[in-house]
């Protein structure tokens, strides 16, 4: 099996760069520490997240998106220690007052504790700058008005714009806390198909921090000060100038398999933004207009029956005719 790390091609040193003023991360949720015992609330999350400023982290508790125990908190009450905090960071007050939309939803599963929807390309998860209206978000609220009183309408994990595949939202602050928790521990099973150019030799992964491209902020890079983030790929078939893969994540950072794959040189077909010396031909890329991604398969607990729930999403048809494309040229060749 391939293993590679950021001593690969592709790793771009660390430079000090401003901090972005939101980079959407997936919620987090900590435990209150004991040397926090006594202490405000307000100053026990500042020991806690000292990566966020103090102003907006009272901002956030006093706006309900920081919960202790589920529940909310008061910036002077104080914490005595093994309280669980459930922080989901914000863009701003723009992304607060997000408008129902009626949004066709893919709806693939839901019960009073989760929604699993099946994501199409071109959708938005969640509202930033340039996309106020007509994400998923939006549509959420519309088919489930409760969901406003969830912070982030109970999105708990998201997809690229143009990757297409499954989700799950929480619909309860205790279903959220649990699929938040389960994402940390990385016991949340996501399961990837990626078309890539060049041919893949071997079974591999690619353990490699990501954090923002010092250069490009659109961008995301493998950079020594990054999150730790961990790929696994294995080979599902083998065309003459691209390979078809199934990816599977440890962690769930931004842009983390298109990175990945980029950064051994198999960048993915039809991805305008990581591009990669082994391309293949144009019509190819052109065929899906997008890229190649598909999240096919979720496993989680489920927060209220506490038994391992598992869906999967078939190949969208922009996707699976590409296939079909490429082992009909495949078979002709032979």
């Amino acid at each position: 099996m391939a293993e590679h790390s950021i001593g690969d091609q592709n790793y771009t040193p660390e430079v000090p760069a401003a901090a972005d003023p939101f980079d959407a991360e997936e919620p987090q949720v900590r435990m209150v520490p004991a040397d926090c015992a006594g202490l405000r609330v307000d100053q026990a999350l500042a020991r806690m997240f000292p990566e966020h400023s103090r102003s907006r982290l009272t901002a956030w508790l006093r706006d309900g998106f920081i919960r202790i125990d589920t529940g909310a908190a008061r910036p002077k009450q104080k914490v005595w220690g093994g309280e669980t905090v459930l922080l989901i960071a914000q863009a701003g007050p723009e992304a607060l007052s997000a408008l129902r939309e009626d949004i066709a939803l893919d709806i693939v599963h839901e019960d009073g504790e989760v929604i699993v929807i099946d994501k199409p390309a071109g959708l938005v998860v969640h509202p930033a700058s340039g996309n106020w209206q007509g994400t998923l978000l939006n549509a959420l609220l519309h088919h489930c008005p409760a969901l406003a009183g969830i912070p982030r309408a109970g999105i708990v994990h998201r997809l690229d714009k143009d990757t297409s595949g499954l989700l799950v939202v929480a619909k309860t602050l205790a279903a959220q806390t649990s699929l938040v928790r389960q994402l940390q521990d990385r016991t949340v099973h996501r399961e990837y198909l990626a078309l890539v150019h060049g041919r893949v030799a071997q079974d591999g992964e690619v353990d490699a921090p990501l954090a923002r491209d010092p250069v490009n902020r659109v961008r995301m890079a493998i950079v020594g000060s990054g999150k730790q983030a961990r790929t696994h790929y294995r080979v599902l078939e083998r065309f003459p100038d691209v390979t078809l893969l199934e990816c599977r994540l440890d962690t769930g950072r931004t842009h983390q398999i298109r990175v990945h794959m980029q950064s051994i040189g198999h960048a993915l077909v039809g991805d305008p933004v990581y591009r990669s010396r082994k391309q293949a031909r144009a019509s190819v890329a052109d065929m899906i207009g997008r890229q190649a991604l598909h999240a096919a398969r979720l496993e989680f607990v489920h927060p209220g029956t506490g038994k391992r729930a598992r869906h999967e999403s078939p190949l969208p048809g922009d996707f699976e005719k590409l296939l079909q494309f490429l082992r009909k040229e495949t078979r002709q060749d032979t």
